[in-house]
């Protein structure tokens, strides 16, 4: 399969600087837990802020710069309460190169071998300040892109799945130390495109991290409904293409939002957490078991037709403010 993207990553690091095509996006996802259990995060800096109404109702007049509207979003959980920051900006708050990337006040840069992440954002719906510093370091890249639907219009690089993870921030004051996952996406259309919704997880350990990507494409007739990734990528990075485990339901949220996973035929996946329940997206951790290991996992939901709705997204500017344009 012929892809038109760019590499958004390469063997020697993400490309900040990756050519873009109009309506389309790239993000750099990390999420990450303590070594204690009791604090955690998930980090998204997007070109083309895939969940954005702004972006969407652009979309809609015609062919849009995704570079119109970036965003960082962040979240924190655990000891302290949840804050949670994401705020859409305008081309003239991106300042970007291969190896180092600024939306707004905060920044990404990679040096080679680490991933430093300089945060300050205002929480939303209620104000407050988020400051502070992730450092990511990854023992080794990957730079394969899987497809995630029929015409290789999204690609997804799971580029680190087992990291260390240093976190400092000022405002709240955390300082902890962990394990932590980091991949990155690029596509040539909106999301709500292409699918109608999609089911993704990861597990990591030391030797080895299990992920399951199940994607439904929006429309699709026949034997082919969707895609299914389930890779074991070991320590050293090689990664295998495993039989999928069975599906397995997971409780819906308050939303309504359906949420399943894989496990062994024999077990049944225990949800810890939901970390975030929105009307179209849901972020959770759980645990599951995948040839005969038991597994924690970070699990997201989403369903693209509700995100497509006009009422949902009336709903999220609560959540995802936009500033002023800037030249």
């Amino acid at each position: 399969m012929e892809y038109r993207h760019a590499p958004v990553v390469s063997q020697t690091g993400p490309d900040f600087a990756v050519s873009l095509v109009p309506d389309g996006y790239a993000w750099w996802y990390v999420d990450a837990l303590s070594r204690c259990g009791r604090h955690g995060f998930t980090l998204i800096a997007m070109l083309g802020c895939v969940f954005s109404p702004w972006y969407a109702a652009a979309r809609r007049r015609g062919p849009t710069d995704p570079l119109q509207h970036p965003a960082l979003n962040i979240a924190l959980y655990g000891d302290g309460g949840r804050r949670w920051a994401l705020t859409e900006r305008g081309a003239g708050d991106v300042r970007r190169d291969a190896s180092q990337l600024a939306i707004g006040p905060s920044s990404l840069q990679w040096d080679g071998t680490r991933l430093e992440v300089m945060v300050n954002e205002m929480t939303s719906p209620w104000p407050g300040r988020l400051r502070g510093r992730i450092r990511l370091h990854p023992p080794r890249l990957l730079s394969r892109p899987y497809p995630l639907d029929a015409r290789g219009r999204h690609l997804w690089v799971p580029v680190a799945p087992y990291c260390d993870v240093e976190v400092d921030f000022a405002r709240p004051a955390l300082r902890w130390r962990g394990t932590a996952y980091f991949d990155a996406n690029t596509g040539t259309a909106p999301l709500e495109a292409d699918f109608d919704s999609w089911n993704w997880s990861r597990a990591s350990a030391p030797d080895a991290s299990r992920i399951f990507y199940d994607t439904r494409w929006r429309g699709a007739q026949g034997a082919q409904t969707g895609r299914s990734w389930s890779l074991h990528i070991d320590s050293q990075g090689r990664s295998e293409e495993l039989p999928p485990p069975p599906p397995r339901a997971l409780a819906p949220t308050r939303w309504g939002i359906e949420r399943t996973t894989r496990c062994d035929s024999d077990a049944a996946p225990h949800l810890l957490e939901t970390l975030e329940s929105g009307p179209f997206y849901a972020r959770s951790l759980l645990t599951t078991r995948a040839e005969g290991r038991e597994w924690t996992a970070f699990h997201e939901s989403v369903s693209l037709r509700r995100f497509a709705a006009r009422w949902v997204q009336a709903l999220l500017p609560v959540r995802l403010p936009r500033r002023p344009l800037r030249s």
